[in-house]
């Protein structure tokens, strides 16, 4: 019996091990993710930490600054649409976070809540940028609160749009999409950072949208390319493994923040809960909440239009509420940073 038992376990080892081999795949170097992936706006900052930050500068240029933050697994592609519904009356500055998009060359210590907000800072300093509007999708939210904090003179409105950070509890648990539970496996991380993970990321793609036409190849395309620079598979098991750093969310210390505050949430949201963006809302004072019916995870794509609308009338009649604001900030492309510019074929 125990020599069958061996043996069956060699062959499974022999099974996972040609599996493995089969769908592996190596890194994508970050020079042919920059030709497919960059825009005429993109730019690059290099820190003084040696990380280098993908970003784009767009909108008005003199208008007050709205920071766009992106979630797990995502880049600063999520806020298109929003940028083009929205860049006539504000300056707007989206970036890819460290481990994600065209960011590089930052350690694991960099890759998680902590790290997140001091990006986020030191983007928005080396820009000339004083004071801004915060928005934040899932992880990118919990990033927004924390940063609104840590720094609470710089953001004037906050906006959470579907916003991780609460301690789940044992039934949203249950109710984690199939491929976000595979990859809670520590086997299945590791095997994960050298794998395709075109087949994971489409099944994550499909469980945050209620419209499932938006899951389009060239999304699926994206997400699964930029998930292949160099490092970013491992900055991905190191956030689903818990060790990045996580600040939690606690009532006490969302009520001490002041800045206005506009929650929005997708009524069907399967990866965040519409439960915790009520609590969110409950809890930091003066907070507005919008909640989108039949809609999923990322409103700012599922919902366009409308979310940027609901932005639009928050900033202009809780953030700026006057005809013509007068932003705290420099003139666009002051900084004390190396920037590269743009990075274009």
């Amino acid at each position: 019996m125990g020599r069958f038992l061996g043996v069956v376990v060699l062959s499974l080892v022999a099974l996972v091990g040609a599996a493995w081999l089969a769908f592996r795949v190596p890194d994508l170097p970050y020079e042919t993710l920059e030709v497919a992936y960059t825009s005429p706006t993109s730019q690059f900052i290099t820190l003084e930490t040696g990380g280098r930050v993908h970003y784009r500068d767009e909108g008005l240029e003199d208008g007050p600054v709205l920071v766009l933050v992106h979630g797990f697994s995502a880049s600063l592609h999520t806020w298109e649409d929003w940028v083009g519904a929205l860049g006539e009356d504000y300056r707007i500055l989206s970036l890819d976070l460290p481990g994600h998009g065209l960011s590089r060359n930052f350690d694991l210590e960099a890759v998680g809540t902590s790290g997140f907000v001091e990006v986020i800072d030191a983007i928005t300093r080396l820009n000339g940028i004083d004071r801004f509007a915060l928005a934040g999708s899932s992880m990118g939210g919990h990033a927004a609160w924390a940063y609104a904090l840590e720094h609470p003179e710089k953001v004037e409105g906050l906006i959470l749009v579907a916003a991780a950070g609460w301690p789940p509890t044992e039934a949203e648990l249950e109710g984690t999409p199939l491929v976000f539970k595979a990859l809670g496996n520590g086997l299945v991380r590791r095997v994960v950072k050298d794998l395709d993970v075109r087949p994971m990321v489409k099944s994550g793609l499909e469980a945050s949208f209620v419209d499932q036409s938006f899951v389009t190849d060239a999304m699926v395309d994206r997400y699964a390319a930029l998930n292949r620079g160099p490092g970013h598979r491992r900055a991905i098991v190191h956030l689903l493994s818990g060790d990045g750093d996580r600040t939690m969310a606690s009532e006490a210390a969302l009520a001490t923040i002041s800045a206005p505050t506009l929650v929005l949430h997708g009524d069907q949201d399967r990866l965040v809960p519409v439960s915790s963006g009520r609590r969110f809302a409950d809890v930091i004072p003066g907070a507005e909440i919008v909640i989108y019916e039949n809609v999923g995870h990322i409103p700012q794509e599922e919902v366009a239009a409308e979310s940027a609308e609901d932005v639009r009338d928050f900033l202009d009649e809780r953030v700026w509420p006057t005809a013509a604001p007068v932003p705290a900030v420099s003139s666009r492309g002051s900084s004390n940073a190396v920037s590269d510019g743009l990075n274009q074929p």
